[in-house]
């Protein structure tokens, strides 16, 4: 069955287009799921970085509140 999905078109250079043909070789995906994987790797990673700061003092007391 054949979805059809909304596209389009990103310029980028020849270097990383061919970064991307490679990634999605390795990958064994299309070059648009390997941009796609690439996002999504990039968020997780962008949340970890947050989870591992420390919290600020709201933060800490909204963790710690009583909810009972």
């Amino acid at each position: 069955m054949l979805i059809c999905m909304h596209s389009t078109s990103v310029r980028i250079d020849s270097d990383t287009h061919r970064e991307l043909k490679r990634i999605a070789r390795d990958e064994h995906v299309s070059v648009g799921e390997a941009v796609r994987l690439a996002v999504r790797r990039y968020d997780q990673s962008t949340m970890g970085v947050q989870l591992a700061a420390v919290p600020s003092q709201d933060e800490a007391a909204w963790l710690d509140a009583d909810l009972g």
